[in-house]
């Protein structure tokens, strides 16, 4: 509905009133929201009379309830649901943001209006603090949802087949029970950022009193964003906005014997304001392999352009090969070979262990280059967990990478960051990076409480950054390192420095499971088994368990031991053992960092 313009005796020139009726125009009700809060807070900070007098309208208006509800597996949903917030509070809505993890089932039929935002992890899973809260939505106890009007947010990453499929169940599932979609979904990709603004300044103009009494003024004197302590710190430096870094080290931790290239790498960051927190991850914008990036220029005729080759090596995702690609690359080439590729079953056989050049390769056409970027997505960055502390290395990130490399259907391929750094990376080298934070998965507050920590591979990582700190800080709580890898001699990653700090006390216990030492395989969970009695005392104690590793692998099989290892004081209910776990899930003393 398009606003009236500005009466003609308003005390503006004839130059200055066509400015502001232009403006008013075209701006959404959030803009104009935030303008009369701004114009406010200067008539207060001026002495003006009419600041109290507007403020006092504000304070008797009422504040419409929001409830931002997300589930967020590496924090992109949670950082969307608190930037919502601060959007809302703009626009006189009373927002409270709640995990998933915090939040029963029940208690939604209270909820009278409800944003989603909600990741997909893996093949069409939710997120792990969502697991519980999602099998209660689905479930027939469920309650009715009537009167409850609600939009959802998926995010998720077409490179899975399931794409954004627990955004698309909780939606469904919503109006299933008698809730009103008031805003339609969105399903996001990895480059999600400026789509995920737009959807969110439209959806919280439905839900907000500028939409509901236009004639009421909104004004908002601070517009520093609501603050509450649960909120978590946005970092300074994100994908969009990274750091530069220079690759200081770059060390093959794996003896000449090995069958790994596990790299320790440094980066030095003088960017300011440059920090992280425990458990945190890094973000690294990595570059592909220019030969394979040649390779695509060559599939579709342009391997004369060097300057493509360039564009396509920095910016561009050339390892996936998803739906959305085969269903963009049919429909412009008009194929209908390719379009078979697009039944599920079929897809499933062809994708499997092939990336886009293989499709391009396979069903071989002439491109121009527009159309070739055309079927690309942008770059993402990868994660790492943290393998430093920044107490201990001021202005420095230490990472734990492990070169992934293959061969398949007869090519040789590589891992795009891992490589990056193992191939195509040299001490001197500048990176581009930025922080994840995980607030999910840190030290506890107190010092002095117990951590146990498990991992397998570079899943060890973290407890490096853990243990440092500790150290730095004081803490005086014990310590107790499970690791696992393949070979004693060639694969004890950070070996010196675990003895080191064994000897000093930072470190108050390691068990070690080297899987190819032996006839037998014996892994993390055998030895978390072996010692159960000593993890249900420090556990009796107050300690915190932490897991980082391989879901579907290690972390599932620790997972499963656990639940044993609780259940033996309770006559070897499993059931009972796991309710034990989920009671430290939500005491935040189970804390996973799985991929």
């Amino acid at each position: 509905m398009a606003l009236p313009p500005l009466p003609k005796n308003a005390p503006f020139s004839a130059e200055d009133l066509a400015f502001l009726n232009q403006l008013v125009q075209r701006s959404t009700p959030l803009q104009r929201s935030w303008l009369s809060g701004f114009l406010a807070g200067l008539d207060a900070a001026q002495g003006g009379a009419g600041a109290a007098a507007a403020v006092q309208a504000v304070a008797q208006r009422p504040r419409v309830p929001l409830t931002i509800l997300y589930g967020s597996e590496s924090g992109n949903a949670e950082a969307l649901a608190y930037k919502a917030k601060k959007l809302a509070g703009k626009l006189n809505c009373d927002a409270k943001v709640v995990d998933m993890g915090d939040i029963d089932v029940a208690a939604l039929a209270k909820s009278k209006n409800l944003a989603v935002y909600i990741s997909t992890w893996g093949e069409g899973d939710p997120p792990q603090r969502a697991v519980d809260f999602y099998k209660d939505l689905m479930s027939d106890a469920a309650p009715r949802l009537d009167g409850v009007k609600y939009a959802v947010l998926a995010l998720g990453d077409t490179a899975y087949v399931n794409f954004c499929e627990t955004g698309k169940k909780i939606d469904a599932r919503l109006t299933e029970l008698g809730a009103t979609r008031i805003h339609d979904r969105i399903d996001l990709d990895l480059d999600f950022a400026k789509q995920a603004a737009a959807w969110t300044d439209a959806l919280l103009e439905k839900f907000s009193p500028a939409v509901e009494a236009p004639s009421a003024t909104v004004v908002h004197v601070d517009f520093k964003g609501v603050s509450a302590d649960d909120e978590p710190a946005e970092p300074l430096y994100t994908a969009e906005d990274p750091a530069e870094a220079e690759v200081s080290a770059l060390v093959n931790l794996n003896g000449s014997g090995s069958t790994r290239e596990t790299y320790h790498v440094e980066l030095a960051v003088e960017a300011d304001g440059f920090t992280y927190e425990p458990g945190a991850a890094i973000g690294v914008l990595p570059e592909n392999d220019p030969a394979l990036a040649a390779e695509v220029a060559r599939a579709v005729g342009l391997d004369g352009d060097a300057s493509l080759v360039l564009k396509i090596a920095k910016g561009y995702d050339i390892t996936t090969l998803s739906r959305a690609t085969v269903d963009a690359f049919a429909n412009l080439t008009g194929r209908t070979d390719v379009a078979t590729l697009t039944d599920a079953e079929a897809l499933a056989k062809f994708s499997a262990d092939r990336q886009l050049v293989d499709l391009l390769a396979t069903y071989p056409e002439k491109l121009t280059a527009e159309q070739l970027l055309g079927l690309l997505r942008p770059l993402p960055g990868r994660l790492y967990s943290v393998a430093s502390s920044i107490k201990a290395h001021p202005g420095e990130a230490h990472l734990l990478v492990g070169a992934v490399r293959w061969e398949s259907h007869g090519r040789k391929r590589g891992g795009v960051a891992s490589t990056y750094f193992a191939d195509r990376r040299k001490v001197g080298d500048k990176v581009r990076i930025y922080v994840k934070p995980n607030r999910h998965y840190a030290l506890p507050a107190d010092g002095n409480r117990p951590i146990i920590m498990i991992g397998a591979g570079t899943g060890v990582a973290p407890y490096r950054g853990f243990i440092e700190d500790r150290v730095e800080t004081g803490a005086a709580g014990k310590s107790w390192l499970f690791f696992g890898e393949r070979n004693y001699t060639n694969d004890f990653l950070y070996q010196l420095e675990w003895q080191e700090h064994l000897a000093s006390g930072a470190l108050t216990k390691i068990d070690v499971a080297f899987s190819r030492d032996q006839p037998e395989k014996i892994y993390v969970q055998h030895r978390l088994w072996e010692q159960r009695q000593g993890i249900l005392a420090w556990l009796d104690d107050g300690a915190h368990l932490y897991v980082c590793g391989d879901e579907k692998g290690m972390a599932k099989d620790v997972d499963n031991t656990l639940v044993k290892i609780l259940a033996e004081p309770l006559k070897g209910d499993e059931e009972a053992g796991r309710a034990k776990l989920k009671e430290l899930t939500k005491a935040g003393r189970y804390q996973r960092d799985v991929y």
